[in-house]
């Protein structure tokens, strides 16, 4: 009888079958093997099957016997992400807003390719992607894409900024004004992607969400500025002190709390933010911060014992602001 088409994928069926249905839990023997073989139209005996798991076994796939009176037989041990690993992987998909529920979906689904079939249906139950907010942009994936490449290929960009409408749609703002920067990395923060460039318009560093760019485009032989200002930029305390990632103008502030709020504190400006005791139940710290109505809808959020004591127009400012967003409720019968 003339050999199947596949009976040359012989090794590579079997890698495969290994691959899906095996796992530390789920061992296959080779009689298993053998009818899983039979399934793809490939003819096995016993000796070949493990003539060929040593073959594996040669090349550096980690293939585990257990041997047993039931239950016994090879499975994969060796993958290349565990499956705790695996479920952070679906978790943090899940959790970032700046994917839409499509590519999430897309995402997680080759996410489960990495583990066996008993493992990705693990994975599966711990998908709930339908009701969390995500991004409406599905051009998200290339918009990154794009500057990633610009970055590396020290190339500016232009883009539209977009903005929601009343009637749910994203629109350009600023009718319709084409933005020109020069990418200099990408960061999250709050659960939105961010990109950090240098706009020459203003000569200054600004950041944009990602999910609010449209219509990208590389600008090919326009090469980057703004390399000085990133000489000496720092990401991660720029992300700090820019609160929602909202601009305003940095400022050096004295902030007074109450000690309950030390894990607050930490949270929000780093293990690396300067600490002093002012008696037994406050602490302060100076930090730089961004001074918008983000930084003090942040401070009113802690409530009392969390307040700003310097710069003395800071605290004018601040308590505008409370008077201000207090005048809303007032009784104007």
């Amino acid at each position: 009888m003339a050999k199947s088409a596949n009976q040359k994928l012989k090794l590579l069926y079997l890698l495969k079958i290994l691959t899906e249905q095996s796992d530390e839990e789920h061992c296959m023997s080779a009689q298993a093997l053998i009818d899983a073989l039979a399934a793809y139209d490939i003819k096995a005996e016993r000796k070949s099957i493990y003539d060929d798991i040593a073959q594996l076994i040669d090349f550096g796939y980690d293939i585990v016997l257990v041997k047993a009176k039931t239950g016994g037989g090879y499975y994969l041990a060796g993958r290349d992400f565990e499956l705790a690993e695996l479920k952070l992987l679906v978790e943090t998909v899940q959790a970032s807003r700046f994917l839409t529920v499509k590519k999430s979906r897309e995402l997680i689904a080759k996410i489960e390719k990495l583990a066996s079939r008993s493992e990705a249906g693990q994975l599966q139950r711990q998908v709930y992607v339908a009701n969390r907010i995500k991004t409406a942009n599905e051009s998200i994936y290339y918009i990154v894409d794009d500057i990633h490449r610009a970055i590396q290929n020290n190339e500016q960009i232009s883009f539209q900024y977009l903005e929601w409408n009343l009637e749910k749609e994203l629109v350009p703002r600023k009718d319709g004004k084409i933005y020109r920067v020069s990418p200099w990395a990408l960061t999250c923060k709050d659960e939105n992607y961010y990109l950090i460039a240098h706009e020459s318009e203003s000569d200054s560093i600004k950041h944009f969400r990602v999910d609010k760019m449209g219509h990208i485009e590389i600008l090919a032989g326009a090469a980057r500025q703004g390399a000085e200002l990133f000489d000496r930029f720092d990401i991660a305390a720029y992300a700090n002190k820019t609160f929602g990632m909202y601009g305003g103008r940095e400022e050096v502030v004295t902030l007074e709390f109450e000690n309950r709020f030390i894990g607050v504190v930490m949270d929000r400006f780093g293990k690396e933010v300067s600490v002093r005791r002012r008696d037994a139940g406050h602490f302060s710290v100076r930090v730089q911060v961004a001074v918008s109505g983000q930084f003090f809808g942040w401070l009113t959020g802690l409530g009392v014992g969390a307040k700003i004591t310097a710069p003395t127009e800071v605290v004018t400012e601040y308590r505008e602001y409370l008077r201000r967003t207090a005048g809303q409720y007032e009784d104007t019968e």
